[in-house]
């Protein structure tokens, strides 16, 4: 079954901005790749509900990835292009793809072409509220109005960034957080904070948890980030 993520991929930094801010407003769970191998790497450990691929990326074009993509999955592609070419959109229709929005494009309205296209595919990908009271995975609960976490009940001392990071977690079992979305989601005055401090805080939630016996907690994806592991009981 497909994440409920939305897979941005374009090479320039500033548009991934525009449609990341663009899908967060829209309350859409999201990821970011900067080149067709990165799209083509991500989407297999995704298994992203969408993409939204620029044809004009660097050495692996749009097109091309869509083929390789082709041969393995059907999800939902919507081009995104800097010529309002008809050969581009035919070929791209023809590849696969669900939609086609040329650059520069209106927010509202890709947005809109995304929603029709979830819609098609019978699909919701809102992301669950934030302030839902309580957050638990396995044998680990998070209560947010009291600011605890328990292990089986037993409760484990983390600091408030601690606290925010395994909230985010929790809130999204399934998806693998970047640094960069670690940092979105427990960084409430967007500082800048290195990777090396966000891995020192993992590192942190990780050994405390596995103190209170629960030692597969948050699991490192190599290369991308992290997500929530199995929370078992008798993992410490």
């Amino acid at each position: 079954m497909p994440s409920k993520t939305i897979l941005v991929v374009d090479d320039d930094p500033n548009i991934r901005e525009v449609i990341c801010f663009a899908l967060q407003k829209a309350s859409y769970a999201f990821e970011t790749a900067a080149d067709g191998k990165e799209a083509i790497d991500k989407t297999s450990l995704l298994d992203p509900a969408l993409i939204v691929l620029d044809i004009g990326l660097p050495e692996m074009d749009g097109l091309d990835v869509c083929r390789h993509l082709r041969r393995s999955t059907d999800v939902p592609i919507l081009f995104l292009s800097a010529r309002d070419d008809e050969i581009d959109r035919i070929v791209g229709l023809e590849l696969g793809a669900d939609d086609y929005v040329t650059k520069p494009f209106s927010p509202r309205e890709l947005i809109a072409r995304v929603g029709a296209i979830l819609k098609r595919y019978g699909v919701s990908l809102k992301e669950p509220s934030l302030a839902e009271a309580s957050l638990s995975h396995g044998i680990v609960l998070l209560e947010k109005d009291q600011r605890l976490v328990t292990v089986s009940n037993a409760s484990v001392s983390l600091t408030a960034i601690e606290f925010d990071i395994l909230a985010a977690l929790l809130s999204r079992p399934k998806i693998v957080f970047t640094r960069e979305r670690i940092l979105e989601s427990a960084y409430k005055d967007n500082i800048h904070v290195s990777n090396r401090t966000i891995d020192s805080h993992i590192r942190n939630i990780r050994a405390k948890l596995t103190a209170a016996g629960c030692s597969d907690a948050i699991e490192t994806v190599h290369g991308v980030g992290f997500r929530l592991g199995d929370c078992s009981a008798g993992s410490g």
